[in-house]
């Protein structure tokens, strides 16, 4: 007993040495950008050098403009004299773009570019992350930026390799940060773009001119509405970080005055006369008028000579602003129905390269403050127009959108992405086969099956893990839990097209065979962890490997399930500290950064528990993992399990075998801890390997019987036709538990004796109604407590709606309802649905099998309300 508990004892050192490490601020930060503190007014004080290290970004200048340009910009120059040289340009990212990266929050980034166009300096000012943080060190991001000095912002420039065929300049990408990275390449070249094309750098995009198509019709507004003509932007106070409110904060329309039937419809022949004798020949004008809300889109700090900032139109990557000389007045709307207004203008775009037949947008330009900390950040609130088809002579023009940037990962990375994509098929198709595997296979052959799953190991080392980089973490749960909580971004997911695809996989077959097809099969550092033990013990180290007893093993294995919970409940107080304790996976050190290219500590780590993979199989993976926890939850209702036979209840011989435990004295399979190694299933019609069959064939034999083939039950085929199967079952094992299920079955009469639409009906009562009659016979007060509980929470549900309450409210309510409902099921409704969910078939449930059916349970029917609320345009906090 001493071995285990030294393991025991080593176990938690290296778990607690993890989790220190990983919450200790981290000494590599490199240029501490991490959340860094920005002045208040770095996004309005015109003398934006005086606050920023632009220096920096452009050597050599020595003086720098205020703030000039729409979107904003200083000219830097080499001193402040008369005769003074202008150098070139410095912006910051957030003045022109908002692009979030994989945190859900932009790059700051201070960016600088010679008068040729040419970058000379790229400078993070703030980041929001964690992988930066902690694993991969800023000095990653910072050799990434330097990439683009001396490359022009004309150049095609992408992450990933070079393709000179079609003018594409490549960019190393940071291993393990593809999704920061893109989101900053797209940062630096929208910024720079934008500048460029201001100042003539680059010649603006030239678009044909609108030709209308006058049909002579008057329209009214409702007319209008619905052709698409006159368009709204709505902006509530809950998007800008104010209670929620009926009235909006703002509610505009807008639409075209150049098209002469809209024109007219809107303006009355003399308004649309007086209109074109007011603009130029290319110029272009609309209209905005506000009809409700308190805020002005024109701004209360306008003054004569200055720049609206309120509003903005954006037709591809050109943006154009308006000054006071651009907008004129609007005194009135005459087409039949017009709304009241009580603000209005007709804005002009002056510029020639805007095309009315072309799409653009209204953005409206305001600020949101974080309702918890009082931070306030750059908001866009933009609504989309383009011109009615029938109004433009020839229809719309064909627009050739450049391709998003994770459709140009998918593209670049193609025929890799397919070969994944493959592979995850033809795994799933051969482990749907097992069962005619396993029968090819015996306990002293066992290589129809090992042949495939050393291949798929191989496979998940080097080209998953080393190769694609494409570990599956928990982080990534964590990040899809916040997603679908709070802003899902399907963006944020396809840019790492090997992970989005893996977790495609993963979820299908977690549902299908549980979570062991992942762990046991593909997982890269599993799979490294399993080979490591297979090698040790072929090179003569099997004296040295060894199982935990039985009763150490069941205790130890919770660990993971307390780590994923912990990691999960801190993730909703402070994703980042999450993050940081993550580190308990050694995934990122192992894969992504590089054993040598980490402190010590995790290094160590690491080492230490691939070196312990030597002596016990896989013990990361039964013991610390969180990630095989999240997954082990929904396993509790896979729809197809591994074959039991009566006689595994007193026969111990693929328990004695199992390398996962996962196999009870019982001779029950617990699937959340199968890691599906197939052994017991090549037993399970092993006529010499399974005690109960090789008894079975040597009767047979001694009595000159024929040997027929194993049925599906796991029993030979009766001889003759009257006799049983059942006869081969010894008496011992006739007379212990069934483990051809996890637990023992359960007859659920109001269930079980009905079909139908009734039964519907009754099972999706069963999964919203915690309470029964048994329950409120033993456990009453329990039972009559629980009912203002759950008032309390349909009342949270309700404010949240109404923008009362926040998200993390709520999360909260409907844990504390979560652990109500799993004491109420214990009580008296003891039981959950075993197998395919098409199938009336139960079974007692234990108390993980209760935790894991309520918590999936209300994940889902949570996400799915919070999912309908933003469906019906309820924006929630």
């Amino acid at each position: 007993m001493l071995l285990p508990r030294r393991f025991f004892r080593s176990l938690w050192t290296l778990l607690l040495l993890s989790l220190w490490f990983a919450a200790a601020p981290a000494a590599h930060a490199g240029s501490g950008a991490y959340e860094a503190e920005l002045p208040a007014d770095v996004q309005t004080n015109k003398d934006m050098c005086s606050l920023l290290p632009c220096k920096d970004v452009f050597p050599g200048a020595t003086h720098f403009s205020e703030r000039k340009g729409q979107p904003p910009y200083v000219e830097a120059y080499d001193n402040d004299t008369a005769d003074r040289k202008l150098l070139g340009y410095v912006m910051l990212s957030t003045d022109i773009t908002d692009t979030p990266a994989y945190s859900g929050k932009p790059v700051v980034t201070l960016i600088g570019m010679d008068a040729s166009g040419h970058f000379v300096g790229v400078k993070v000012l703030k980041h929001s992350e964690p992988i930066l943080l902690l694993g991969i060190p800023e000095s990653a991001l910072i050799n990434f930026n330097d990439q683009y000095l001396g490359k022009s912002v004309a150049e095609r420039i992408e992450v990933g390799p070079s393709r000179p065929d079609e003018g594409v300049i490549g960019l190393d990408a940071i291993s393990g940060a593809t999704v920061t990275v893109i989101a900053q390449n797209q940062v630096v070249l929208m910024s720079g773009a934008a500048v460029a094309r201001q100042v003539g750098i680059i010649a603006p995009i030239v678009r044909e001119p609108a030709r209308f198509n006058t049909l002579g019709q008057k329209f009214s507004w409702q007319q209008l509405v619905d052709m698409g003509a006159v368009k709204r932007l709505v902006v509530k106070p809950e998007q800008v970080g104010l209670p929620r409110d009926v009235t909006p904060f703002i509610d505009l329309w807008f639409g075209d005055l150049n098209q002469p039937d809209i024109g007219r419809s809107l303006l009355g022949d003399n308004g649309f006369a007086s209109l074109q004798s007011r603009i130029q020949p290319g110029e272009s004008a609309f209209f905005i008028v506000r009809t409700d809300g308190p805020e002005s889109f024109k701004g209360s700090g306008f003054v004569r000579g200055g720049i609206y900032d309120r509003v903005q139109v954006k037709q591809g990557p050109d943006s154009f602003t308006f000054r006071d000389l651009d907008a004129f007045n609007l005194y009135g709307l005459e087409a039949e129905g017009a709304p009241r207004y009580t603000e209005s203008s007709i804005f002009v775009i002056r510029s020639s390269s805007f095309s009315a037949a072309h799409p653009w947008k209204l953005a409206f330009l305001g600020n949101r403050v974080d309702r918890a900390t009082g931070h306030r950040s750059f908001a866009v609130f933009e609504s989309n127009y383009w011109m009615p088809a029938q109004l433009l002579d020839g229809g719309r023009p064909k627009i050739d959108e450049p391709d998003a940037p994770w459709v140009r990962v998918w593209k670049t990375q193609g025929w890799k992405i397919g070969l994944f994509a493959a592979l995850l098929v033809s795994l799933t198709i051969i482990y749907a086969l097992r069962e005619k595997l396993t029968r090819l296979s015996t306990h002293k052959n066992k290589w129809p099956v090992n042949a495939f799953k050393y291949s798929f190991w191989a496979i998940g080392i080097v080209f998953v893990g080393f190769g694609a980089m494409a570990q599956p973490s928990i982080t990534q749960v964590l990040t899809w839990f916040h997603s679908v909580l709070f802003q899902w971004t399907w963006t944020l997911f396809l840019t790492d097209p090997f992970i989005f695809l893996f977790w495609i996989f993963i979820i299908i077959t977690v549902f299908l065979f549980g979570r062991g097809l992942f762990c046991g099969w593909i997982c890269p550092f599993g799979s490294l962890s399993e080979a490591l033990y297979k090698v040790a013990r072929a090179v003569g180290l099997k004296r040295f490997q060894f199982q935990l007893p039985q009763v150490w093993h069941d205790r130890l294995k919770w660990l993971k399930y307390v780590i994923f919970f912990g990691l999960l409940a801190v993730s909703m107080y402070d994703m980042t500290l999450a993050e940081k304790l993550a580190e308990v996976e050694p995934f990122k050190t192992t894969f992504l950064v590089g054993i040598t290219n980490r402190p010590w500590p995790y290094g160590l780590f690491a080492c230490t528990l691939l070196g312990l993979s030597l002596f016990i199989e896989r013990p990361f993976c039964k013991y610390l993992c969180p990630l095989g926890a999240s997954l082990a939850i929904p396993s509790t209702f896979r729809w197809f399990g591994l074959k039991r036979k009566q006689d595994c209840n007193s026969c111990k011989a693929c328990a004695v075998g199992c390398g996962a435990q996962a196999i009870d004295a019982a001779g029950r399979i617990d699937h959340r801890e199968c890691l599906h190694c197939l052994d017991c299933m090549v037993l399970y019609t092993d006529v010499k390997g399974c005690p109960p069959l090789a008894k079975e064939r040597k009767r047979r034999e001694k009595e000159g019987l024929p040997l027929t083939p194993i049925a599906k039950n796991g029993y030979f085929i009766p001889i003759v036709p009257e006799a049983t199967w059942q006869e081969q079952i010894s008496a011992k094992a006739i007379d212990g538990p069934d483990p051809r299920m996890p637990t023992n079955a359960e007859h659920v009469s109001a269930l079980n004796e009905t079909t139908g639409i009734r039964h519907a009906a009754m099972e999706v009562l069963e999964h919203i109604n915690p309470w029964s009659t048994t329950g409120w016979a033993r456990h009453r007060l329990l039972s009559v407590l629980a009912v203002p509980c759950l008032i309390a929470v349909i009342a949270a549900w309700a404010l949240l709606a109404m923008g009362q309450i926040s998200t993390t409210v709520i999360i909260l309510a409907w844990f504390v309802w979560s652990v109500i409902e799993v004491l109420l099921r214990l009580t008296g409704r003891r039981y959950v649905k075993d197998g395919a969910w098409w199938l009336s078939r139960y079974r007692h449930a234990n108390l993980m099998d209760m935790l894991a059916y309520v918590a999936f349970k209300n994940l889902l029917i949570g996400a799915a309300l919070l999912i309908a609320l933003r469906a019906v345009n309820w924006t929630v906090a």
